[in-house]
C-alpha cells in the first residue's frame, strides 16, 4: 500500500532539536528491516549523518552557557547601575544624616570607575573583584552602604560576580574540549539525505505493495505530527509577542 511521509519544515527546527528529531527517526526505523523494505542505502546515508548532528548538539548546548554569561552580565552590570542610581538620588534628598555615606559611596565609585559595565567580561569581573575586596576593607564605606540600606545591593553584586566568573570558567573548559563543525554545511546535507530517505520510502511502498511500509510509515509520522505542533504552538507565541529563544528546546 502506498503511504505519504509528512514533511516538516526542517530549517525551522533549531540545532539541538534537529540533532534529537534525527535521532528519534533513526531509532523509529531501527525496528524494522530497512533492507528487506529496500531502504537500506537511502537509511544508512541517514545513519551515517548522526556523529556529525552529535557534534552539533554538543555545540548548541555549549551555546547555552554563552547566553547564562550574558543573562548574569547583565545582571552585574544592573545591579552595579543600580547602587549608582541609588546614591544619586540619596545625594539629591536634604537629609543631613544621608549626605555624608553619600558621598563617600560615591567618591569610593569614583576611585574604581562607573564605567565597570562597559568592560569585557574579564575586566569587568575583575574591576568588580577589586571594588568588592576594597569594600570588604573599609568599615566606614561598608557602615555607610549599611546606613544608605545598600547592602543587599553589594551582597548581590557579590554572588552574581562569582556565579559569572564559574561559568566563564566552564564555558572556556568546554570551548577547548568541543571541536567546532560548520553547521550550515552539516545541516544542509543532512536535510538533501532525509528528503531523500522520504522519497524512496514513498516510492518504494507504491513499487512493493505486499511490504508493509504502513506501520512505520505511521510511527514516523506520529514523530514528525508532534514536532510540527510543537513548531506550530512556538510560532503562535512568538507572533503574540512572547519571547521564544528562551525556551527549552523540542524533545
Amino acid at each position: 500500500m502506498s503511504v505519504k511521509i509528512y514533511r516538516i519544515t526542517l530549517k525551522n527546527l533549531r540545532n539541538s532539536e534537529y540533532s534529537i528529531f534525527v535521532s528519534q527517526l533513526v531509532a523509529i526505523f531501527l525496528a524494522y528491516d530497512p533492507e528487506s523494505l529496500h531502504l537500506k542505502k537511502a537509511f544508512d546515508r541517514v545513519v551515517a549523518l548522526l556523529p556529525q548532528l552529535e557534534k552539533i548538539k554538543v555545540q548548541e548546548y555549549n551555546n547555552t552557557f554563552s547566553n547564562l554569561l550574558r543573562d548574569l552580565d547583565n545582571e552585574r552590570d544592573n545591579l552595579f547601575n543600580a547602587i549608582i542610581y541609588q546614591v544619586k538620588n540619596f545625594s539629591k534628598l536634604n537629609i543631613p544624616s544621608l549626605a555624608i555615606p553619600a558621598a563617600m559611596i560615591a567618591q569610593f565609585l569614583d576611585k574604581h570607575g562607573r564605567d565597570i559595565p562597559t568592560d569585557n567580561y574579564n575586566s569587568e569581573t575583575k574591576r568588580i573583584d577589586n571594588l568588592l575586596a576594597d569594600y570588604d576593607s573599609k568599615a566606614d564605606i561598608k557602615l555607610a552602604v549599611e546606613k544608605m540600606n545598600l547592602t543587599i545591593l553589594f551582597d548581590q553584586l557579590r554572588l552574581v560576580n562569582t556565579q559569572f566568573a564559574t561559568q566563564f570558567l566552564l564555558r572556556t573548559k568546554e570551548d577547548a574540549a568541543i571541536e567546532k563543525v560548520v553547521v550550515v554545511a552539516i545541516r544542509m546535507e543532512s536535510d538533501k539525505e532525509l528528503i531523500a530517505f522520504f522519497d524512496a520510502f514513498e516510492f518504494c511502498s507504491s513499487e512493493y505493495e505486499d511490504l508493509d511500509y504502513v506501520t512505520p510509515a505511521n510511527e514516523i509520522n506520529k514523530l514528525i505530527s508532534y514536532y510540527k505542533a510543537q513548531l506550530k504552538a512556538r510560532s503562535t507565541r512568538r507572533n503574540a509577542g512572547k519571547d521564544v529563544s528562551t525556551e527549552k528546546p523540542i524533545v
